[in-house]
């Protein structure tokens, strides 16, 4: 697995091709995975193995488009334990994934504030 939190160069040709939307897709994107921990959670909470693989899946193309290099790795574990229906792996594995998370939002959070008006 990658140690990279979020990488730079993505995040530079996001910058590049979104201009001044570019806060906005940073802000849309802590909003939106914060969303998509609530229903990995919920998937668990009701011991739903394709749930939860949709959602890793899902959440794993976004991370993966911003650039949030290790969250995507977490993400992509929990798909294949959802595929595999392996749910004891689903709450160390989404614990992983809120820590990851938070660390995330909080360098998206300092990218933001380079933007500020």
């Amino acid at each position: 697995m990658s140690d990279i939190h979020l990488d730079d160069a993505v995040l530079a040709a996001l910058q590049d091709v979104m201009e001044a939307e570019y806060p906005a897709l940073l802000d849309t994107f802590v909003a939106d995975s914060e969303e998509r921990v609530r229903l990995l959670r919920e998937a668990e909470a009701q011991g739903d193995p394709q749930g939860l693989r949709l959602a890793a899946h899902s959440f794993k193309g976004s991370c993966s488009n911003m650039g949030a290099v290790m969250l995507s790795d977490l993400c992509k574990e929990l798909e294949d334990a959802g595929w595999s229906e392996a749910m004891e792996l689903a709450p160390a594995l989404i614990e992983q994934i809120e820590r990851e998370f938070a660390i995330v939002r909080i360098l998206l959070k300092s990218e933001r504030q380079r933007y500020r008006v």
